[in-house]
């Protein structure tokens, strides 16, 4: 998703800079600068990975508790609630506290979560766990972004700000993918499937907490306290028309990140008579790591193109899913997800790329925030709505629902863009 990442700021934050560094202050500068990017993108990689922990699990709670299929569609609800909280009421404060202190407060924020998820494993304590993993997450994100583009610029002021864009992308969506790959190992062959995955992130996000002390900051503190107010959002009037297609077309993609990661466990073992916790988790990994291959195997193409391919991925993935859903074939249903997801990571990209481009810049963070909402609700909207329609229709039909009403949004939205962009 570009990766998961939120908007940033129209707030330019006064970067640290030594008066007159000596050169052997400048190397040892850029040395510090260089180890803390690593640094961040470790601590960015895990949180992420965190945040898809219980994806291969639900399976796992509501086998044990015996609550319907919508209520787990709730339980994943919340988390994008808890992101669209953060990143309406926090995402920007980094700007003016720092970019290390705000990453240290939501690495806590995850650890409080995994916590939560250990020894309050009830459906409330999934719903209030969840709600702040996304939190977490939603601070995070902008934060973690803006200090990787800093510390990048220098350790290596020569290279520009792709190689930190690249890895922030890689390191968010990989996280994504890599949550569920480990929790589906430990479900599998593991004895606690639903504690040991979160002491393992426990014990990791405390490692993080502790190197974050090594990681320069970047942003200088300022002596008189900014007013505090929430990150604005306003749609441009000069071209909504161009705003809302690039906004529709980030819904349908996230339309598709939520659905694998909230109910495709379910679907592989209600459907695809497929139990097994480690290919559920396999699954979303699949998704999101074909969504970040593409968006690196993309990224010089023009705008017009990629547009073009994301929508014919995306239908074609959709339309293989429902019919690895209807023939209850388990690699059709794999390798539709892997398409589709290649398809989502080039749509969200492209649409970030249109919002970006419609407002200059003491405005874009408002044009992004908007575009943020609207994709979030993609994320938990229709989940819930799938959800529910379970309770009534037989999974496949509901299924090749989803697919139809997305492939919709998704083609026309990308034509509409494309068309604008041509």
């Amino acid at each position: 998703m570009t990766s998961l990442l939120p908007p940033s700021t129209d707030a330019v934050p006064t970067v640290l800079t030594s008066a007159v560094p000596t050169p052997a202050a400048r190397v040892r500068g850029r040395r510090a600068h260089g180890a803390g990017f690593w640094i961040i993108a470790a601590v960015f990689l895990t949180v992420m990975a965190f945040s898809t922990i219980p994806t291969p699990l639900y399976s796992l709670y509501q086998a044990r508790d015996g609550f319907a299929t919508f209520l787990l569609t709730v339980i994943f609800a919340v988390y994008a609630v808890g992101v669209i909280a953060s990143l309406y009421l926090a995402g920007h404060i980094s700007d003016w506290l720092g970019r290390r202190r705000i990453i240290l407060i939501a690495v806590l924020i995850e650890l409080v979560a995994a916590v939560l998820f250990l020894v309050w494993p009830s459906v409330p304590g999934l719903l209030v766990a969840r709600f702040i993993s996304g939190v977490g997450v939603g601070a995070l994100t902008a934060t973690a972004t803006a200090h990787l583009s800093e510390l990048r610029a220098v350790s290596r002021p020569e290279e520009g700000g792709r190689f930190s864009s690249t890895v922030s992308t890689f390191v968010n969506n990989g996280g994504l993918a890599l949550g569920p790959l480990i929790a589906g190992f430990i479900a599998q062959w593991i004895a606690g499937p639903l504690q040991v995955p979160y002491v393992l992130f426990i014990v990791l996000l405390a490692l993080a907490a502790l190197a974050l002390s090594l990681v320069p900051e970047t942003v200088e503190k300022q002596e008189e306290r900014r007013a505090y107010a929430p990150q604005r959002m306003s749609l441009p009037r000069e071209s909504r028309g161009a705003f809302w297609s690039a906004a529709i077309a980030a819904l349908s993609a996230f339309a598709i990140f939520g659905l694998f990661t909230s109910l495709a466990p379910s679907f592989l073992a209600g459907t695809l008579h497929e139990t097994s916790h480690f290919v559920a988790g396999l699954a979303t990994f699949s998704v999101f790591g074909a969504a970040a291959v593409a968006q690196l195997l993309t990224s010089r193409m023009s705008l017009v193109s990629q547009v073009r391919l994301a929508a014919t991925f995306m239908a074609v993935g959709l339309a293989a899913l429902s019919a690895g859903a209807l023939l209850a074939n388990l690699p059709l249903f794999i390798v539709a997800g892997i398409v589709a997801g290649a398809g989502v990571g080039v749509q969200f990209r492209s649409s970030v790329a249109v919002a970006a481009s419609l407002a200059l810049p003491p405005r874009r963070g408002e044009v992004m925030a908007a575009l943020f909402l609207v994709a979030y609700i993609g994320l938990t909207v229709p989940v819930l709505l799938v959800g529910l329609a379970l309770a009534f229709l037989p999974s496949a039909a509901v299924l090749v629902g989803f697919s139809v009403v997305v492939i919709v949004l998704a083609v026309g939205s990308s034509l509409a863009m494309a068309r604008r962009n041509a």
